[in-house]
């Protein structure tokens, strides 16, 4: 098995992406088993004046750090459990010291394997008014449908002032299946939960579309690497085709 990084930007999707992780070695290895994982985070606190002023590249720095401590902690690849800061690490720079996979396009391959075609997207403002999802979902042939601008407000301000804290209400979910709800009378067929937190608010149970749940999608996908069913990744970060 190999040794998985896991590169943290906020705290409650990379432990999802941590629980997941392990709940799949132990389906596939036995009771109590999986790869080993080290999971290095340097508090997103630091970071968020650099994200508001768009400085990707002294945000991508702070990420190359941790990258750099899962090397030398022994893991053989690495994986980022938060969609917004993909954006940073696909910002132009050195080679990061390991090579991970892409969330996105993990993403992406699920949905076109289910075939969807038309994908609402739910995220930070960063996510969704960026071209990440777009470019990514358009080489598979899929089209992305965003919130309008008071739903992605909305949507913002409850990941950042309650999901990122761990904080769960009935309103911000309902508020959310309102809106996935309408992306659904828009056309949508399925709906990509691409902050990692928001698996924690929205369930398949209760979404009126399939959801594409980036956060155990990704662990699901750095289980496969670890144990030798799918390649390990090249990416070292910078931009993507």
């Amino acid at each position: 098995m190999r040794h998985v990084g896991i590169l943290a930007h906020s705290i409650e999707g990379a432990s999802l992406c941590l629980r997941t992780l392990s709940q799949e070695g132990a389906r596939e290895l036995g009771p109590h088993q999986h790869a080993d994982v080290t999971l290095d985070c340097i508090a997103m606190g630091r970071s968020m004046p650099a994200w508001e002023a768009g400085d990707h590249s002294a945000i991508r720095k702070t990420l190359a750090t941790s990258v750099d401590r899962l090397a030398k902690a022994g893991a053989e690849f690495f994986v980022c459990p938060d969609n917004t800061a993909h954006i940073a690490l696909e910002s132009v720079g050195d080679d990061l010291a390991l090579p991970g996979l892409h969330i996105a396009e993990i993403v992406a391959e699920k949905a076109a394997a289910e075939g969807y075609q038309r994908v609402g997207v739910l995220g930070t403002k960063y996510t969704m008014t960026g071209p990440m999802y777009p470019r990514v979902f358009a080489t598979k042939g899929i089209a992305a449908e965003i919130p309008d601008s008071d739903e992605r407000r909305s949507i913002d301000d409850i990941i950042f002032t309650e999901l990122c804290e761990g904080v769960f209400t009935t309103a911000s979910r309902q508020r959310y299946l309102d809106i996935i709800d309408r992306l659904h009378g828009l056309g949508c067929d399925a709906v990509a939960l691409v902050c990692t937190e928001i698996p924690l608010l929205i369930t398949p149970d209760v979404s009126p579309l399939p959801t594409l749940d980036s956060t155990r999608l990704l662990a699901e996908a750095a289980h496969q690497v670890a144990a030798g069913t799918r390649p390990l990744p090249t990416w070292h970060g910078g931009p993507r085709d």
